[in-house]
């Protein structure tokens, strides 16, 4: 009889390329695994797990607002109502597991899963855990994490260090960088920057950007520019009549932006460090400051001490990063090192060691 597991989480990419990666590895190792996807109503989830070809379930859930606190009253309403939705999806399906990947979705699926005795998994991408997955770590059957020293978080026998899913077009790409910059229509003469705000896109690195433009053409650097949907019509006005510039505000074919890459503006979101470990790209990273437990910091900051990716913070990155990139650019052996260093980093197989590992526990 074919095995049914629930994949929860979502909100950000960071959260559903693991799990869409994680999917598609349980299906390959075990092909008639059921899969349903649990997701919050109104997320990016709910657009891009059809689009991956899963079927989804929305709650009506919410995080907690940090820089609104009136925002939280309907707070406990949302969180007994997805309960009672997470109640409806079970019986329905009937699931031999759940995985939680991190997202709003995640606590109450692997809570009800955990109170009816189902076994859960948990998928911690960032090198600092988040306060739920503290919590339904304790009962979980195993804790896949992306970094070592997380016995600080988790019960230490639970843990696998399994490293971060990264996405399969990423994990096992042959472009080349010649067909990357062909690909973008840019000159494989000079060398190009990539600026990536995460999906939903970074007001900060954006706006370093568009200040420092001209900056980039003085010293011959093209960029590639994902703006994120709120910048996307600012970022194509300014690159109006500007031979070195492609704006996109979502690129989708992520492995020939990387391979026409000579260097990367990143955030340091746990799923855009994978993937730059993956494909060995010098990076500068832009923490976001208001990420939970500010845990982009920390995975940044892990980076830095191995040598293995430069920091910029928020409230200094208008002043500070192009003129840094610029500097950075000139410096071929500094490249070369940073390269090198975060390529020690990668896991590229982190979704077969996870799937593996699951099917394993509930065989």
């Amino acid at each position: 009889m074919s095995k049914k597991v629930i994949m929860a989480g979502g909100g950000t990419g960071g959260h559903i390329f693991p799990a869409v990666a994680i999917a598609n590895a349980l299906r390959e190792l075990e092909p008639t695994i059921e899969i349903l996807f649990v997701g919050a109503k109104g997320k990016m989830e709910m657009e891009k797990v059809p689009q991956a070809g899963y079927e989804i379930r929305g709650l009506d859930i919410a995080g907690y607002n940090r820089s609104s606190l009136i925002k939280n009253f309907a707070l406990p309403y949302k969180l007994a109502k997805s309960f009672f939705q997470v109640r409806n999806i079970f019986s329905s399906f009937r699931p031999d597991a759940a995985i939680g990947v991190g997202g709003y979705s995640s606590f109450p699926v692997l809570r009800f899963a955990q109170q009816q005795g189902i076994p859960t998994f948990i998928h911690e991408s960032n090198s600092y855990a988040g306060r739920s997955n503290k919590v339904l770590g304790k009962k979980a059957v195993k804790v896949f994490v992306a970094s070592a020293g997380m016995e600080q978080f988790f019960p230490k026998d639970k843990l696998v260090l399994s490293g971060n899913p990264v996405r399969s077009a990423i994990a096992h790409s042959h472009i080349t960088r010649e067909q990357g910059i062909r690909f973008y229509g840019l000159d494989p003469a000079k060398k190009t920057v990539l600026s990536i705000g995460g999906s939903l896109g970074a007001v900060s690195i954006n706006e370093a950007v568009a200040t420092h433009l001209e900056l980039l053409a003085e010293n011959s650097l093209q960029l590639l520019w994902q703006t994120g949907k709120p910048y996307a019509a600012k970022g194509k006005q300014l690159a109006q009549g500007k031979e070195n510039i492609y704006v996109s505000d979502f690129i989708t074919q992520m492995e020939y932006a990387y391979a026409a890459a000579d260097m990367v503006i990143s955030r340091a979101g746990a799923m855009a460090i994978a993937e730059l470990c993956v494909m060995k790209k010098p990076a500068v990273f832009v923490p976001y400051p208001f990420a939970a437990e500010d845990h982009q910091t920390m995975n940044a900051m892990h980076l830095v001490q191995n040598g293995a990716g430069v920091l910029v913070k928020d409230n200094e990155a208008n002043n500070k990063l192009v003129p840094l990139v610029v500097e950075l650019s000139k410096d071929g052996m500094k490249l070369d090192e940073l390269g090198q260093n975060i390529a020690q980093m990668a896991f590229v197989d982190a979704d077969k060691r996870v799937a593996t590992e699951i099917l394993k526990s509930i065989a």
